[in-house]
Parts: structure tokens; sequence; C-alpha cells
């Protein structure tokens, strides 16, 4: 009876020691298991922040609107600029490229409702350009009148490359008045020339 006994002490302290075996094997298991998993949980939330982010045609995307945009604003500020000098040939010369940047101005890029909106602004835009390609200084600076709106209109849908200044004349056009876009807060006035060179404001910077 003794010797039962005994054995069965025995016993329960060999299956005690096995239990003790296998709940550390398992939990040394589980901690690997975990780690994996964290680790293949972290591969997959950096490649979703990958596929997040911007990608170098979306850029590229970006900068060819902007250099669109650029060729726009460079050829008005020409056509300001001859105006101001009271250079109706440099005034047509400008509108001439300003109707081939029109015509080549690449809208799909922007969204539908945007699209539409930029499709209205340039063919009027466009339509002004043409006139002063072909019109003499007086017609020349009502279209631009005009023309400087449609840009203005247009800058607020694709922002501008650089900084600009809205300025205003009021005593243009029976003193309605109208803007006009510079790079220069200086005031150059490109409706009356050098008669009236200074004649206008700042309104806003854009």
């Amino acid at each position: 009876m003794k010797n039962l006994k005994v054995n069965l002490g025995i016993a329960m302290l060999v299956i005690a020691s096995l239990t003790a075996v296998s709940c550390k094997n398992n939990n040394e298991e589980g901690n690997v298991d975990n780690s994996g998993m964290d680790h293949e949980n972290m591969s997959e939330g950096s490649e979703m922040m990958e596929g997040g982010t911007q990608t170098s045609e979306d850029i590229s995307g970006g900068e060819n609107q902007d250099s669109q945009t650029g060729i726009i604003v460079n050829d008005y500020l020409e056509l300001k600029d001859a105006l101001v000098a009271d250079n109706s040939e440099g005034a047509a010369k400008a509108g001439e490229s300003l109707v081939t940047a029109f015509e080549n101005f690449d809208r799909s890029g922007y969204e539908a409702g945007e699209q539409q909106e930029m499709t209205e602004i340039i063919e009027d835009a466009r339509e002004h350009a043409e006139h002063i390609a072909v019109s003499d200084m007086a017609h020349q600076r009502e279209h631009f009148d005009i023309l400087s709106i449609d840009l203005v209109d247009m800058l607020a849908i694709t922002g501008s490359p650089e900084t600009l200044y809205q300025q205003f004349c009021p005593m243009y056009n029976n003193n309605k008045g109208a803007i006009w876009l510079s790079t220069s807060e200086e005031i150059r006035n490109p409706y009356f020339g050098q008669n009236m060179l200074s004649c206008g404001e700042v309104q806003k910077e854009i």
C-alpha cells in the first residue's frame, strides 16, 4: 500500500511536469505566430500606405496643367505690356499666341464640372484673342477687357502658376471701369497706355 502511494505520487509529478512543459511550448509557439502576424500586418499596412501616396504620373500631370496655364498667363502678360506701350502690332502677335494656347489647352485632368465650365471660359477667351489679333488698338483694348475677366475666371479653377495682382481702372468704358492682371503691384494701365499710365489701383492678389 505504501509503495502504491509512492508510485502514484511519482506519476502525478511526471504528469504535472509534462503539462508545464506543454504549456510553455504553446506559449512560445503563440508568441512566434503573433510576431509573424504583426509583421505581415505591418507589411500590408505599408503597402496600403504606399498605394495611397501620390505617384510620379499624378505629379507630372499637375505640372503639365501648371505649364499650360503658365503659357496662357505669359501670352496674356505680353499682350498687356503691348497695350501699355501702345504697340498694336505687338498686341496682335500676343493675341495670335493666345489663340493657339487656348486651342491646345488640355482640360482632361480636371473634374467633369470644371471641364464644362473651363470649356465655356476658354471658348469665349479664344474668341476675344482672335479679335485682338486682327483689330486696331481701340478694339484690342475692348476685347482685352472681357479677356481679362475670362482669365480671372479660369485661374479660379486652375490656380495661378505665379503671384498676380488684379488691378482696376475706374475710368475706362465710360467710367464703368475694367480690370487687368499684372505681376507687379505698380500700375501700368493697358486701357489708356501712355496717356494715363498710372491710372488705377490694385484690387486683390491672385
